[in-house]
């Protein structure tokens, strides 16, 4: 390696150990697993670039056995690593089943055959399997994002652009290992840019979703956000239902609607004032969005009322121990500030209403109406949580619901709430 290409591959490495540094820094000062994990991927791409631009054979000399073996495992392991953590970031496991499914088994798979490659592949295909095991990898999870932008998640798109430039750095440092001293310095400029164009795209989108998870969750206290501003309005969370659904027709996936409507707003702005019960409307909707993950909309519908959507669902009979987590979280007490600014824990009555949405499904307005009619009759629930009979269409304690086919019933509208009480 020239003096030029040990530079260019230098600067390369500290473009992506300063993002690496940065997320130390975050993670320092507010520790998280998705931090944690977030550290962990851009170290294994330093890691990954340093065994195969070469640096690491210019700084310390290793063998030859023992380089081919690093060179061999530092591909499919990174590439393993980003599968585990955008498990997380994607909310697999409350996605999709098939979603979840792969990427788990990859997180796992790839790793291990890397370490079997040495023991059943000659010396020299060694290499382009361990690349072969990388790019495999590198395209599913790239699939899996894109697919979920297409259930409706707005930063997996800029993800898959980010593992898209993943796919021609990996096959760029590949054929660099395997063929040192042969490219020349533009093509290796572009490898180089390709791999720290990725890791800042990727780093960008970790970052951003941590810091919406972040905003999103309650501590100890109500959130210091104007709920005007954090939550969709209900013009805005009825033109997100409306492209959900053009969505869900296209992708053929089963979603969810709920709503959670506060039938004591008079009592809690009688005992606490109106900006206590700003507070108790800011704690209501972190619980809100806490439950259905950041990537799923949730809007206050009128002052008493938030909707939420779950776009995709694993199967029916999540809905079930879904709506009996939120409600519990609901009748939680909730510490506000008082008349007198002490603080004074405020305990909601609250009930929640779930709808099925089947991949094809009634009208925006239609749904909406059903789910508010089932949050007001849950009120009545020992659990607080109904859901619709599938046989009759009635309300039911969700516990007792079977996630059946049913004939659809037109309802006459709900009556307009009382939107005074703010």
């Amino acid at each position: 390696m020239d003096t030029l290409m040990l530079m260019l591959w230098c600067m390369a490495l500290g473009a992506i150990g300063a993002v690496a540094l940065a997320r130390m820094g975050d993670l320092a000062a507010r520790p998280s697993l998705a931090k944690l994990r977030a550290v962990g991927y851009h170290l294994s791409v330093f890691l990954l670039v340093l065994v195969l631009s070469g640096v690491l054979r210019q700084a310390v000399h290793p063998g030859a056995r023992w380089l081919q073996a690093l060179q061999v495992l530092a591909g499919p392991v990174c590439v393993g690593l980003a599968n585990f953590w955008i498990h997380g970031w994607l909310a697999a496991a409350q996605r999709d089943r098939l979603m979840a499914g792969v990427l788990r088994c990859s997180a796992f798979a790839l790793p291990l055959l890397a370490l079997a490659v040495p023991w059943v592949v000659p010396q020299e295909l060694q290499l382009p399997m361990a690349l072969a095991l990388s790019l495999a990898g590198s395209g599913v999870t790239c699939w899996l994002a894109f697919r979920a932008w297409m259930h409706g998640d707005r930063l997996a798109l800029v993800m898959t652009a980010g593992c898209l430039l993943a796919l021609p750095a990996l096959g760029g440092l590949y054929a660099i290992a395997m063929h040192p001293g042969v490219w020349w310095p533009v093509a290796q400029g572009v490898v180089a840019l390709a791999v720290t164009l990725g890791n800042a795209l990727t780093g960008r989108m970790l970052w951003q979703r941590e810091r919406h998870v972040w905003r999103t969750r309650e501590t100890g206290s109500a959130p210091a956000v104007d709920p005007v501003t954090r939550l969709h309005s209900s013009a805005a969370l009825v033109q997100r239902l409306v492209q959900s659904q053009q969505r869900r027709l296209r992708t053929r996936r089963e979603g969810a609607m709920l709503a959670v409507t506060v039938f004591d707003a008079e009592r809690i702005a009688t005992q606490v004032g109106a900006a206590g019960l700003n507070e108790v409307w800011m704690a209501v909707a972190a619980r809100v969005q806490r439950q259905v993950g950041v990537m799923n909309p949730v809007g206050r519908y009128w002052d008493r009322c938030f909707v939420a959507l779950v776009e995709t669902i694993p199967d029916r009979g999540w809905l079930r121990g879904f709506g009996l987590r939120l409600a519990a979280s609901l009748r939680k007490p909730i510490e506000v500030t008082g008349r007198d600014g002490e603080p004074v824990r405020v305990q909601v009555e609250a009930g929640v209403g779930v709808v099925h949405l089947a991949a094809v499904h009634p009208e925006v307005e239609d749904v909406l109406d059903e789910v508010q009619r089932l949050a007001e009759a849950a009120r009545a629930m020992p659990s607080r949580a109904a859901a619709p009979d599938a046989a009759s269409g009635r309300p039911v304690p969700i516990e007792q619901a079977r996630w059946g086919r049913r004939q659809r019933r037109r309802r006459a509208p709900v009556a307009a709430p009382d939107l005074a009480l703010q």
